[in-house]
């Protein structure tokens, strides 16, 4: 899992749904929920709170990704290749913190992954979790 620390900093309204942007670091991350400030108090501008993403759910993009609708792009580094018959652990140093992802070992090796190859981090709006 992972868990990056950040501030609300804009909420749009609409229904039942809230879109939040977090402040983590420098960057901004995007999320979408099924919840609004009134029925989930910490959802106020200002407030710390972590931002969680399933390793799962990190896409991995190797050079130009600038035509795509996911909003949460995060450039970096590989540090870390971990690989095993049929699943691979790649963690990246990013603006935001180390990001961990799970992908198949066969898109390792198609998009010829090593440590210190420069990719993007990405992560649907709908995939982030956010906790006070």
């Amino acid at each position: 899992m992972n868990i990056l620390k950040g501030i609300i900093e804009n909420l749009k309204v609409n229904g039942s749904l809230t879109f939040v942007k977090v402040a983590v670091n420098d960057q901004k991350i995007s999320a979408i929920l099924i919840d609004t400030p009134s029925t989930e108090p910490f959802l106020k501008i200002g407030n710390e709170i972590s931002v969680i993403f399933k390793e799962t759910e990190v896409i991995i993009g190797k050079g130009n990704v600038t035509n795509i609708s996911l909003q949460n792009k995060f450039f970096g580094k590989i540090t870390n290749i971990t690989s095993k018959n049929l699943l691979s652990k790649i963690t990246i140093n990013t603006d935001v913190g180390d990001i961990s992802s799970i992908i198949t070992t066969n898109a390792v090796n198609q998009l010829s992954l090593t440590e210190n190859c420069e990719v993007t981090a990405m992560i649907k709006t709908n995939e982030i979790i956010l906790s006070a």
